[in-house]
This record gives structure tokens, sequence and C-alpha cells, in this order.
């Protein structure tokens, strides 16, 4: 990848191998999933962190293991795993402490596997971890047809919350009442969301917002909130600056809460997942929880695949597979 080109800049060579340490694992890669992190990446927008393959990107990864560190006990080569990493996950291999991987499951393949991490870790450690989420807590979900949306809506519907959705797609938003979601908000440049999600909550407000947008979405999502509800900001698809009305914040004490899983500390992250595994990962193996896999493409094909991710034409995943 080079860097500033954008999705142009994207392709195929061959590099080293990773060195497996005492505590990692070598994982031999057999798909991962497109993030808005991994385009703003190719863009030189949003740099790997210090110590991860800068010219690599990928953030979620399902595979076999494929080498032991001399210190690791929680695999054996051959498991079936997946997980975050903070890099490097478009490759054919990657190497990742053992703690931090989580094991596939059940009944789940490799393409669908690569669809979980990311989405729904982030989903559920914002929702449910920091934001507090529980039963009968009404929770506006932005740009709810993205991975990180489909994921949310299902958390919500397994936490026994109310989910309330929007997008700028109406055929997106109708594939998402498909998903069993029935408040849904198109919005568009005549028809913004708040006046509609004070309807829903009967004058209200929520409780709590998944917000995937940010920037000038930001001041009517204030407005629509509940007293004392919790705004978690995960993403800033249109934009990272905003005016904020103060006196809505002040008035109604609420909370904004910033939060992002690749820039966080190797012990945060190997708490997240061990938690993830232990409490949520065993929906997955009775349906409950599913990721959404909207499309797959050959890892030679991910130029175009973030080119389509860049026109907003996806709905849940797009994962690539060797």
């Amino acid at each position: 990848m080079t860097a500033g080109e954008g999705p142009r800049g994207v392709s195929l060579k061959t590099s080293t191998p990773p060195t497996c340490g005492p505590d990692e694992i070598r994982v031999g890669v057999k798909a991962s999933a497109l993030n808005r992190a991994d385009l703003l990446q190719t863009m030189g927008l949003y740099p790997a962190p210090k110590g991860v393959p800068a010219d690599i990107p990928g953030l979620e990864y399902s595979g076999e293991v494929l080498e032991l560190g001399a210190r690791v006990t929680r695999w054996k080569k051959g498991d079936r795993v997946m997980g975050l990493v903070s890099g490097g996950a478009w490759a054919e291999q990657l190497v990742t402490h053992e703690r931090e991987a989580i094991a596939l499951p059940a009944g789940i393949d490799f393409t669908r596997g690569a669809a979980i991490p990311e989405a729904f870790i982030t989903a559920w450690d914002a929702l449910a971890l920091q934001g507090k989420m529980t039963a009968g807590s009404q929770v506006l979900i932005h740009a709810v047809a993205s991975g990180v949306g489909t994921a949310a809506l299902q958390l919500c519907a397994l936490h026994g919350a109310r989910a309330i959705g929007t997008g700028r797609n109406a055929n997106k938003l109708e594939r998402v009442r498909a998903m069993g979601l029935p408040d849904t908000v198109l919005v568009t440049k005549e028809q913004s969301f708040g006046d509609r999600v004070k309807v829903l909550t009967s004058g209200r407000g929520v409780d709590l917002v998944l917000d995937l947008v940010g920037g000038d979405w930001l001041p009517e999502t204030l407005e629509c909130m509940a007293a004392q509800a919790t705004l978690m900001l995960v993403g800033l698809v249109a934009g990272a600056t905003a005016d904020v009305p103060l006196r809505s914040v002040l008035g109604k004490r609420l909370t904004i809460i910033g939060t992002t899983l690749r820039a966080r500390a190797l012990e945060e992250k190997i708490a997240v997942a061990r938690r993830f595994e232990q409490l949520v990962l065993p929906h997955f193996v009775t349906g409950r929880l599913q990721p959404i896999v909207d499309a797959t493409a050959p890892f030679s094909e991910a130029p175009a695949a973030l080119e389509r991710l860049a026109a907003n034409e996806t709905f849940g995943k797009t994962v690539l597979t060797w």
C-alpha cells in the first residue's frame, strides 16, 4: 500500500513472513474484512500505530494457527481463530498475542468469521461495556446499515433494548427492516432525524446513541437525547468537527464518550477480547447473532472493494479472501 493514493495505491506484494514472539501465535489468514479505517489509512488520514506494518491495512482476520510461541498455552496448531489487530491483517500471515485471539465459533466458516471481530466487538464494547445498555434502553444507531450498525441492532435485541436506526439510503433501510428493525429513519437533505426520533420515543428522547457519523449530525443528535443519556462516538464519517449545543449537554446532563479499539494498550484489548469470547461468542453458535456479509472478493480485488466502501455502496461487511 502507498499511503495517500487511496484505493488505487493498494496492490499485492511479497514480503518477509512475520516473526512469532514467545507469547504470540502465527496465523495463516483465510479472510479479512473491510473497515473505514482501512480506507482512511490508504488515503494517508489514519496511519498505523507504532510497531504495526504501515503498508499493510487490515484490522480483523480469521484463519488457522500455524505456529506457537514458546510460552503459548491457549492454542494448538490447526486451531481456527479470529480477532482484531492494529493492522497487517490484509496478508497471508500475521502474528498476534495468544490472548487477543478468539476461537472461531462452531458452524461459522472463515468468511463469516472475518466479519465478526471489528463490527461486533466495537458495538458490544461501546453499547454494553461503556454505554451500560440494559433491557428497556432506547438506543439510536446512526449508519445502522454499516457493519457496526448491523451488529449493534442485533446486540440491542439480544439485551432487550429498543433500537432506532438512521441512514441515507432507502434500500439499505429496507434491508435493515427485513432484519427485524421496524424503527428506521431516512435522512435526506430535506428530512433530518431529530423530530422523527422524538416522535418514536413519545417526546422523551433516547437513552444511548451509537454515533458512527459525527460531524454536523452531532447537534441534532444531542437534541433528541433523553436526560442523563450517553452518546458513544465511534466514527466521524460526516466530519471531525461540530458545533456543540452546550446548553443541551449541561441542561440534560449528557455524557459524551469517544471510543476506539485500535489505540488501546495491549492489556485493555486482551480484556475486551476475553470478555467478548465468554459473554457474546456463544450467541453466534445458537444463531441469535449473525455476521452480515454483503459481498466477498479475493484480496487482489481490494482496490475495487475499497472504492465501493468509499461510495457508501456496502451493506454490513465486505470480506476479502485468499
